[in-house]
């Protein structure tokens, strides 16, 4: 690598775990995997109407469950929810207040009906976000987030950044071993 930057290697820190370890990983994810339930009582992704979690948010045919507050223990959550969560609450809402994507939360997001679909909003938001903090060169990682973004308000744009990128890495590995659990609890391959 021959563009040492703080920008470029913010960028490159997400990139090597997307392009090495996560996305590659998500390829022929099915609708099966996608709103599998591998425990009784799971948060997931559901046709409008038929969630039981006393919130079920989303603008489309399908809503996502969740309640305020969260209940402690948290339900576990399918690979949907999952990716809905990294969709709405890890890059849309940031893509939406930092980088021009129209405005968006849990409630107007309309969630993806298949895995398929879930996978090219996933691409869109993804590539949406490494485009805006290329953009924000290194001044604007210097910059404060704003009010937007609530704990990290007057924290630079960098440790946003940084950020998201462990959500990312994070959720997305949970995604992928909730892939792996189908894939030895079913004896076929994803």
């Amino acid at each position: 690598m021959t563009d040492q930057t703080w920008n470029a290697l913010l960028r490159d820190q997400i990139d090597w775990h997307w392009t090495n370890q996560l996305r590659g990983r998500l390829d022929g994810l099915t609708d099966e995997e996608y709103f599998w339930e591998p425990v009784p009582g799971c948060w997931n992704v559901r046709p409008r109407g038929t969630g039981t979690a006393p919130v079920q948010a989303g603008s489309g045919a399908v809503t996502v469950d969740f309640a305020m507050p969260e209940p402690d223990p948290a339900p576990f959550t399918t690979i949907a929810w999952r990716l809905g969560h990294v969709l709405v609450g890890v890059l849309a809402m940031r893509n939406a207040s930092h980088f021009g994507r129209p405005p968006t939360d849990y409630d107007s997001f309309e969630y993806a009906e298949t895995a398929a679909e879930a996978l090219a909003q996933l691409d869109e938001e993804y590539a949406r976000w490494q485009a805006g903090v290329e953009a924000l060169g290194e001044a604007g990682l210097a910059r404060p987030c704003g009010e937007a973004e609530g704990q990290y308000a007057t924290l630079p744009m960098a440790a946003l950044v940084l950020h998201i990128n462990r959500e990312l890495i994070h959720h997305l590995s949970e995604v992928c071993l909730l892939r792996d659990l189908h894939l030895h609890t079913h004896g076929k391959a994803s």
